[in-house]
């Protein structure tokens, strides 16, 4: 099912068109009411009138996190605080958060973009949806919230935390639909498997996003929990969950590009990649009232996927995010992301998706140790075959990673969960 075929599925010119009609309108409105952006564009050397096609866009200057956070609270806002109808902000966990406002009409485009990858991800007014996601100054909960009543689903706002609260209200409540962040839902399947509940509820769907996650982490939380998963993006600096989804095809990520013009840079050197090349996207919303963002580097790794999709939707996709450019770990030279462990452990039969990079000094030289949990039943089992594992999965790493890391395998259970965005780095570098 489609949710809006008008801009959907909108043939390719006409898409292009609109977006052109759209950034410049945007480009304006940054121009004419914030003034941190009409001095970056006069210190560029460029005018809104100089916007004449698409690919223009590359003579904008890019927006970072750190200038949301030198303009903190409002200094980005193109819109009274009169207009303003809704405030989020990230954790601020580095630094000043960053602040985001919302006029009525980008709540409606919100709620409207999660329609949509919310539909494609199979849900539909039929369902119940049990929103395990934060409720409060994160973005997630309340895009989710809002897109699910758009759609039409009975939602629960459950919220983020308590794990056996969460298996009773999906067998009393009957939930069908399950929304969180990926590493929280393969904590929900183990927990539901000790339980024994697996027979006991009735889900079907899971609309996951808020942290990379590699696809051979998939059929782990399908199987764990019965359901087909869905991965979706968005960022608070955009807008915050909605920007993209995938279909029931799970072949990339459709993106709203009625609303959003993304780009993919090369992230040393700055310049534009081809459709297909992986890099880092570069985001412009097109329609955002209260904070319109210009050229956002948003530090996730991806690439354009231009090819039409079996779905029948024609919006320009994005694979699945593979990491992040500040989470890239560099080893004797070697470029390592998390998600490159995550996909080597699920090829191996005795280990669990659960797992910590723990970064250290080996004399004036960064190492990396690997802390991997192992199978409860490898656990119990002969020391022997503890060794043959331990062995199996160094080799498996120095082959996807390209460099030796030191291995530790722990007991089940011993690495800690997340009820949120799972942390998988250590840095003891600076002990």
């Amino acid at each position: 099912m489609i949710w809006d075929k008008k801009y959907e599925c909108m043939p390719r010119g006409e898409t292009r068109r609109l977006q052109l009609e759209r950034l410049k309108a945007s480009v304006a409105l940054s121009y004419e009411r914030v003034p941190f952006y009409r001095a970056k564009m006069e210190a560029a050397g460029v005018k809104p009138s100089d916007i004449q096609t698409l690919k223009d866009v590359t003579r904008l200057p890019f927006t970072v996190k750190s200038d949301m956070r030198d303009n903190y609270p409002y200094g980005l806002f193109a819109v009274p605080m009169k207009d303003v109808v809704r405030i989020h902000s990230s954790s601020g966990t580095t630094g000043k958060p960053t602040v985001v406002g919302y006029t009525r009409k980008d709540l409606d485009t919100w709620a409207e973009i999660c329609a949509r990858f919310i539909t494609a991800g199979g849900v539909t007014s039929d369902d119940i949806a049990q929103v395990a996601f934060g409720y409060g100054l994160f973005t997630g909960g309340f895009g989710l919230h809002y897109g699910l009543e758009k759609v039409g689903a009975s939602v629960i706002p459950a919220a983020a935390g308590n794990t056996a609260r969460h298996l009773m209200l999906m067998q009393d409540l009957g939930s069908t639909t399950l929304i969180c962040t990926p590493s929280y839902a393969l904590h929900l399947g183990e927990a539901v498997r000790d339980a024994g509940i697996l027979d006991k509820i009735k889900l079907k769907f899971g609309l996951f996003g808020g942290e990379a996650w590699s696809d051979e982490m998939r059929p782990q939380i399908e199987q764990s929990l019965g359901i087909s998963a869905t991965d979706n993006y968005g960022l608070s600096e955009i807008i915050g969950p909605g920007v993209a989804g995938e279909c029931e095809y799970k072949n990339g990520q459709h993106i709203s590009e009625d609303h959003f013009l993304v780009e993919v840079i090369d992230p040393e050197t700055l310049e534009p990649l081809d459709y297909g090349e992986t890099g880092e996207l570069v985001i412009t919303a097109l329609t955002k009232e209260a904070v319109p963002v210009m050229r956002y580097r948003t530090r996730d790794i991806s690439r354009l996927i231009p090819e039409p999709c079996a779905c029948g939707r024609t919006n320009m996709r994005m694979q699945k995010v593979t990491g992040r450019t500040d989470d890239m770990i560099i080893i004797r030279g070697v470029n390592i992301f998390p998600s490159q462990v995550e996909a080597a452990l699920m090829d191996i039969d005795g280990t669990e998706p659960h797992y910590m990079l723990v970064l250290y000094k080996d004399g004036a030289m960064d190492a990396l140790e690997v802390w991997v949990e192992v199978s409860e039943k490898m656990f119990s089992d002969q020391m022997s075959k503890l060794h043959t594992l331990e062995e199996t999965v160094k080799n498996k790493l120095k082959s996807v990673l390209g460099v030796s890391v030191k291995l530790k395998l722990v007991e089940p259970r011993t690495i800690a969960r997340s009820e949120g965005k799972a942390n998988r780095i250590i840095d003891n570098r600076n002990k």
